[in-house]
């Protein structure tokens, strides 16, 4: 089914042309396993044109906000069948706001578990858009796919910040910014010379590499590592930065390695 799905995607992308460098965290909600529908649907939105970090199932409201700002993401797409989605996508909106991210778009869907009173709740409170059984009628799952793409496709590389104060702070949403801006080339000559003395100011760092096919274990090293680097050295900071290759038709992305990385995130 996800591959006839992708399919699906792919034809429906000679119609869909995005005009900016989307980037989207999937999940299912917390206490939620069924992860079927959300694995179809990031398949999907790569096969749109996107970037996808997908965590896969049982993700707290907290895990995917940190996700979603360490990887300056437009928006966030969220399965939810555990049947406490109005709690779960209120506070998912509330903490944007209060990290700084209300830009972010999130979408959702739960079939009929998310009856239609609660979906205008849901839209009233802040959620982008809610996805429900008639929609899926009425669109289809290309439909649906291209409506979420379009509206999350606005451009972040071009909204950086002015200083890097909030930087020199640890401030994580804007190390993204700053990153954003640098894939894209947006980033001012004089920011540029400002980071780079920035850097060199702060010494040398020890940097490690870890490669191989793909299977081998690298994300889960990775997090082994991290793990215990911060159970002997709990101030110590790490910066992980994993890359994965784009699809060469249509641009998209699976980024997986956060599934296997759970030591990442705050004990």
């Amino acid at each position: 089914m996800a591959n006839k799905a992708a399919k699906s995607a792919k034809s429906k992308k000679k119609s869909l042309k995005l005009k900016n460098h989307l980037r989207f965290v999937t999940a299912t909600s917390l206490f939620d396993g069924h992860d079927a529908a959300i694995n179809v649907m990031r398949r999907m939105i790569q096969a749109a044109g996107a970037e996808v970090i997908h965590l896969g199932h049982n993700r707290s409201v907290e895990e995917i906000i940190s996700a979603a700002i360490d990887e300056d993401v437009q928006g966030i797409a969220i399965s939810s069948y555990q049947g406490g989605h109005i709690e779960f996508f209120q506070y998912m909106i509330d903490l944007l706001k209060e990290r700084g991210a209300g830009h972010i778009k999130v979408f959702g869907g739960g079939g009929g578990v998310i009856v239609p009173e609660e979906v205008r709740a849901l839209h009233k409170y802040g959620v982008c858009r809610i996805y429900t059984p008639e929609d899926g009628q009425a669109m289809g799952l290309p439909g649906m796919i291209e409506d979420l793409v379009q509206r999350a496709d606005f451009d972040l590389s071009k909204k950086l910040p002015k200083t890097l104060a909030k930087l020199k702070k640890g401030d994580r949403g804007t190390l993204s910014r700053l990153i954003t801006g640098l894939e894209a080339g947006t980033l001012s000559k004089a920011m540029s010379k400002e980071l780079t003395a920035l850097a060199k100011n702060k010494g040398k760092v020890p940097v490690v590499g870890i490669t191989g096919t793909g299977g081998a274990g690298k994300s889960s090293l990775t997090d082994e590592l991290v793990r215990r680097l911060r159970t002997d050295y709990p101030d110590m900071k790490i910066a992980i930065v994993a890359v994965d290759p784009s699809r060469r038709k249509s641009g998209g992305a699976l980024l997986g390695d956060r599934i296997r990385m759970n030591a990442i995130d705050k004990f």
